[in-house]
């Protein structure tokens, strides 16, 4: 009698979304444009790698512009930043690098119209998170948090006619819709945004889970714990029918207790996550005997974002300037 062959199911897409990449991209060019240290305001993304790789470069995190030098240069998160911040980084004449995720600048946008038009705002998303304070901030008078299904009776509006939702763009998919299922049959004539406010990479990295869940015994979500859209994923798993899910920021941190029994593993990763580390529990799955890989696609994404305005101006200008000085070397050579 043979043993069953373990095996891992691969999720893909995975890992790092074009947000991410354009927020981390940003501080690793500031790094090489201006010299360290540069200084950002919270955790330019939720993973604890990504943060620990860019202090070593010469990052500097810290909770409030407050803590940033006068006249430094600041990086502003992924999650994005009410307009009050915007305000504070000039009263203490700081250079801001506004590295909010274009789909998080979307939201903002849409609270920004909908509260001129003097609309009640329902924000779906989770109270205290970084993109939740950032949005309030664009229409504090308008905006009121709906932090999932069970809120929504503690709802109430000016005017039921004028009434529209909007939301944090890393949640789960399916509480989303049952949280704007239940306002809409508390108010009937709720208007939704133009166009879905979770993110693309929210909604296809959930979708792969789906797509395993069902086959897989345990489910492994590389992402830190505070990562929502990470967080999701794990949740996500265990409702798509895998046995258990976790969530890791490491291999090391994965038990072998969890594995026991298991003949299929899931692994995926939350948008936030370099893929070194779902190789590195890759790797670990592998010594632990489940030899086979099967990586499962749903989805092809392509969506790139160029970098903020501010340090592209910057960049070209320093490139312009070394092309200046390799010229007039060029043309008065030292003797």
């Amino acid at each position: 009698m043979t043993d069953t062959p373990k095996r891992v199911l691969l999720a893909k897409p995975r890992g790092y979304c074009a947000g991410v990449d354009r927020a981390v991209q940003t501080v690793e060019e500031a790094l090489k444009l201006y010299g360290p240290p540069i200084y950002v305001r919270k955790e330019i993304v939720h993973n604890r790698h990504v943060v620990a790789t860019l202090q070593a470069k010469g990052a500097v995190f810290v909770e409030e512009n407050e803590e940033v030098p006068e006249g430094s240069i600041v990086v502003f998160s992924a999650h994005g930043v009410a307009p009050e911040v915007h305000e504070q980084a000039r009263a203490r004449s700081l250079k801001a690098i506004d590295a909010t995720c274009p789909l998080v600048t979307k939201v903002h946008q849409e609270a920004r119209r909908f509260a001129a038009a003097d609309y009640d705002i329902l924000l779906i998303g989770h109270e205290g998170h970084e993109e939740v304070i950032g949005t309030t901030g664009e229409a504090p008078a308008n905006i009121q948090l709906v932090d999932g299904p069970d809120a929504v009776d503690k709802v109430t509006v000016r005017d039921p006619s004028k009434v529209v939702w909007l939301s944090q763009t890393t949640l789960s998919v399916d509480e989303t819709l049952e949280t704007v299922d239940r306002l809409k049959r508390k108010l009937p004539l709720l208007v939704s945004p133009p166009s879905d406010d979770i993110c693309y990479a929210t909604s296809n990295r959930q979708d792969a889970v789906k797509t395993i869940a069902p086959s897989c015994d345990v489910v492994i979500v590389v992402g830190s714990q505070n990562s929502s859209n990470s967080q999701r994923l794990r949740e996500v798993a265990v409702d798509a029918g895998a046995r258990a899910a976790y969530l890791v920021d490491y291999a090391s941190e994965i038990r072998d207790e969890w594995l026991e029994g298991a003949s299929t593993v899931g692994l995926t990763s939350g948008a936030s996550v370099p893929d070194e580390l779902v190789m590195e529990v890759l790797d670990l799955l592998t010594e632990r005997g489940f030899g086979e890989v099967a990586e499962v696609s749903t989805a092809d994404e392509k969506l790139t974002f160029s970098l903020p305005q501010e340090l592209k101006r910057d960049m070209k200008a320093a490139k312009a300037t070394r092309a200046g000085e390799a010229a007039a070397l060029a043309a008065h050579p030292l003797s």
